[in-house]
């Protein structure tokens, strides 16, 4: 081994054997792939193999120190490198292999795993509910019964209480006014005429024993006095007739009640047989009028209590079933149903109500309504047998309580029955049961 030379910030130099590069064809030659500036000889046709000295000690020395200088800096590039790989091991083995979390009973297999309840018998009321509106009990349009008129003056508004006799409008009456005084006056002078010929018909028969006048004369009189007293009796029918007709410009309430509505206006031309001028409440009775379902209307009957309740409204009205509908509509298959209600101001006709009857008292099972889903087949639930076992069981809903569904057919209350999910199991499928959930106790503290 040749000896070294120690060279400033402790490289050591070992000079390399000189070598020498020759080529026939400098041309072709690349540039040396070292990068260390080694001379190369190149032997030509033309001249003789001509030796180049290799550098100086000095500029050798120099390379080998540059090359120190930068051997440095990818060691602490690679030592940082490792370090953050150490810590990032570290933080993996903290983080991911601790204690694993339990797995849950669901996770235990591919069984699924389902809470089932049992729902037992509880005591449930049977209620039939249905919507409809406010009305009169007796709901009674008022029109113009006379002559064609102007009204010319009206007295009431809607909501009024009238009583039986009371004017509600006056129709134009100058003219049949005028025609009852000339009746009156007809009928005086029927009167008087009537009466003198009475008086010559009895002083006729006074005279008739002596023969003072013939028999003729005598029929004569007593023909007239029958006429003329006929005759205030014809003139005593026109003048009730007239009064009659100027009565009738008179509109009246034919019995006591609330005014629903008013469709009179003074000026107005009131014809016989035309719209309604007034609609009248009689005796202020309202009540519900509604349409239940066929199935529905077998289990009502009259006479059963009934809560009536209004939009808007928050207390609830009492009532009880007055009448029900003696026919089946074909095309809705609905019948009607009325509920007599006390009167109130809240009761307004028209107004949108809704009824719950309560019909009977019985012994029910009551499930969630997520344990029962329906489908084409009508309505079913999901039970869980001895097997552990998904089995479809058809069941018949007949209504809903704030607990859940009332079954009315198909369950006795002791099954197992899937509360929730069961859109996700299939008839027959293998399930796990869920143990049911403890309710948390409270720990007293000691002292």
């Amino acid at each position: 081994m040749m000896p070294g030379k120690r060279l400033t910030g402790g490289i050591f130099w070992w000079p390399r054997p000189k070598e020498h590069r020759v080529g026939t064809n400098p041309e072709h030659i690349s540039s040396p792939l070292d990068g260390r500036g080694e001379p190369i000889a190149w032997i030509g046709r033309e001249r003789p193999l001509e030796r180049i000295p290799s550098p100086e000690p000095e500029s050798r020395s120099r390379l080998i120190t540059l090359q120190a200088t930068v051997a440095p800096s990818w060691k602490w590039t690679l030592g940082g490198l490792l370090a953050l790989l150490l810590i990032a091991a570290v933080a993996w083995k903290l983080l991911a292999g601790g204690a694993k979390p339990r797995d849950t009973l669901a996770d235990r297999g591919n069984v699924p795993l389902v809470t089932v309840i049992v729902p037992g018998r509880q005591t449930v009321t049977s209620n039939v509910t249905f919507t409809g509106a406010i009305a009169a009990r007796y709901d009674m349009p008022i029109a113009n019964e006379g002559d064609t008129g102007r009204i010319v003056a009206v007295y009431v508004e809607a909501g009024d209480h009238v009583k039986r006799g009371q004017m509600l409008a006056r129709i134009d009456d100058s003219v049949l006014v005028q025609q009852v005084h000339r009746l009156e006056a007809s009928l005086e002078q029927a009167r008087a005429q009537a009466a003198l010929s009475a008086a010559e018909y009895r002083r006729a028969e006074g005279v008739a024993a002596a023969g003072a006048l013939s028999a003729e004369d005598i029929e004569k009189r007593r023909a007239t006095s029958i006429t003329d007293a006929a005759n205030v009796k014809v003139v005593a029918a026109q003048l009730a007739e007239a009064q009659a007709r100027l009565e009738r410009t008179r509109i009246v309430a034919p019995v006591e009640g609330i005014v629903l509505t008013r469709h009179a206006e003074v000026g107005q031309i009131a014809n016989p047989g035309g719209d309604p001028l007034f609609r009248l409440e009689s005796g202020g009775e309202v009540e519900m009028r509604g349409q239940i379902a066929e199935q529905d209307l077998a289990q009502v009957k009259t006479g059963q209590p009934a809560t009536v309740y209004l939009t808007g409204i928050d207390r609830p009205f009492s009532g009880e079933v007055r009448l029900l509908g003696a026919i089946i509509d074909p095309q809705t298959r609905l019948g009607d149903i009325r509920v007599r209600l006390q009167p109130d101001p809240a009761l307004r006709p028209g107004a949108f109500a809704r009824a719950v009857v309560g019909t009977d008292k019985m012994q029910r099972p009551v499930l969630p309504q997520t344990a029962v889903m329906a489908d084409s087949n009508g309505s079913y639930v999901l039970l869980v047998n001895a097997a552990n076992q998904v089995e479809r069981h058809s069941v018949r809903v007949s209504g809903t309580t704030d607990s859940g569904a009332i079954i009315a057919a198909g369950l006795t209350g002791t099954e197992r029955v899937v509360a929730t999910a069961g859109g996700f199991l299939r008839d027959g499928e293998t399930v796990k049961v869920a143990p049911p959930a403890v309710a948390p106790q409270s720990v007293a503290g000691t002292q």
